[in-house]
């Protein structure tokens, strides 16, 4: 068992996020089988010389492949991959209860967090299939979420690191590094498309 409170490197800029989102995912892979309560304290500080862009990395060719190959062998869960994404990430980030206030469970597994998980993964669905151009096929979702839901769209990047640690999980063979690359530039860009509005 890991018992740092902090971890720390030194990293160049174009390093910092791939290293933490691989440390996640395989200390979420280890996790497996704990119960959702069970209180993790690990947290991780990634350091560099010079402050990142946040400029995102394109989707090549070669990246929408691996995102649509990957998708068609994993959609048939979508039901179970939302469900836990969106149970982990209540749990995992607290905060973001505050959208799901009017359910009257917020427990895994639960009917609304059931529900909801598979209103999710059907978004991810349709992106899959919009992948050429995100930025356009998610507008109206885009609109939905910065003038009806008032989302903060700092959730977006939440919800999508859960997805991609419950994809890690559940499709440990498929999950391969090139699948991690591809998807966490996928989710990173509909975190973005969904956020558009917001600008």
């Amino acid at each position: 068992m890991i018992n740092k409170n902090l971890i720390s490197w030194r990293l160049q800029p174009n390093m910092k996020r791939p290293l933490q989102h691989i440390l996640e995912v395989v200390l979420g892979v280890s996790m497996l089988g704990l119960d959702y309560k069970t209180p993790h304290s690990l947290s991780f500080k990634v350091l560099s010389n010079t402050e990142s862009t946040g400029k995102m990395t394109s989707l090549t060719p070669k990246d929408k492949d691996t995102v649509r190959s990957f998708w068609a062998k994993v959609s048939g869960k979508a039901e179970d991959i939302g469900m836990d994404a969106l149970a982990r990430m209540l749990i995992v980030y607290p905060q973001t209860k505050t959208y799901f206030s009017h359910w009257k469970d917020l427990s895994p597994g639960s009917a609304p967090v059931k529900k909801h998980g598979i209103t999710v993964m059907n978004g991810v669905g349709f992106a899959v299939e919009k992948i050429d151009d995100l930025k356009a096929g998610l507008l109206s979702l885009s609109e939905l979420h910065a003038f009806t839901l008032r989302v903060d769209p700092a959730n977006f990047k939440i919800l999508s690191h859960n997805i991609l640690v419950v994809l890690a999980t559940m499709f440990p063979k498929e999950f391969t590094p090139q699948v991690h690359v591809s998807m966490d530039k996928f989710l990173a860009a509909l975190a973005l498309a969904l956020a558009e509005k917001y600008r």
